[in-house]
């Protein structure tokens, strides 16, 4: 219990640690499109003048739920921005905490299931088992979001590979730290 519990913490915390060297270096710029710093200033005004009385929210832009909304849809440009009223630290400490007690819990549980349902598998077994779990939960997840909802394709295959990766490093934790059971006759 004790080797899985230490596995869960560690395993969560190398997927910290896999997540920062993908979104807290430079290494994330791959991710992101760009604008000059007027082009910036002009969107951030805008946003704020037609989204900032409505508030905190993700906003399909346009709403296709009007008649006129769909046609617009149908016309393009489309979409969807996840607005927040209120400023913050492009690194904000409080969300790195937050990310790191996530990955933590996440991990925890998935060590717990390692323990539960492949502890008598080898340590491959079982970083096979968190790895494949990983490769399909963040497929979905992630690759999803292109497939569903038509988003840039380059953002969330960037977003895939580092959650896979962290998923991975987890895996590797995790199965050298569940301990192997021995089956009783």
């Amino acid at each position: 219990m004790v080797r899985t519990l230490i596995g869960g913490l560690l395993g969560g915390i190398a997927m910290f640690f896999v997540g920062f060297l993908f979104w807290g270096t430079p290494l994330s710029l791959i991710a992101f499109g760009r604008t000059d710093d007027a082009t910036a200033q002009a969107l951030q005004a805008a946003l704020a003048q037609h989204l900032g009385p409505l508030g905190t929210a993700t906003y399909p832009i346009p709403n296709s739920s009007t008649v006129i909304g769909t046609e617009l849809y149908g016309k393009g440009p489309v979409a969807i921005v996840h607005f927040t009223n209120a400023g913050f630290a492009a690194m904000d400490t409080t969300a790195l905490i937050g990310g790191l007690v996530l990955g933590v819990i996440c991990a925890m549980l998935v060590a717990w299931a390692v323990r539960m349902f492949a502890a008598n598998g080898s340590f491959i077994d079982r970083f096979k088992l968190v790895a494949l779990i990983g490769l399909a939960v963040t497929a979905y997840t992630d690759i999803g979001q292109p497939v569903f909802n038509h988003a840039p394709w380059s953002y969330y295959i960037y977003l895939w590979i580092s959650d896979l990766a962290s998923w991975v490093a987890a895996g590797a934790v995790i199965g050298w730290f569940v301990p192997r059971t021995v089956p009783t006759a």
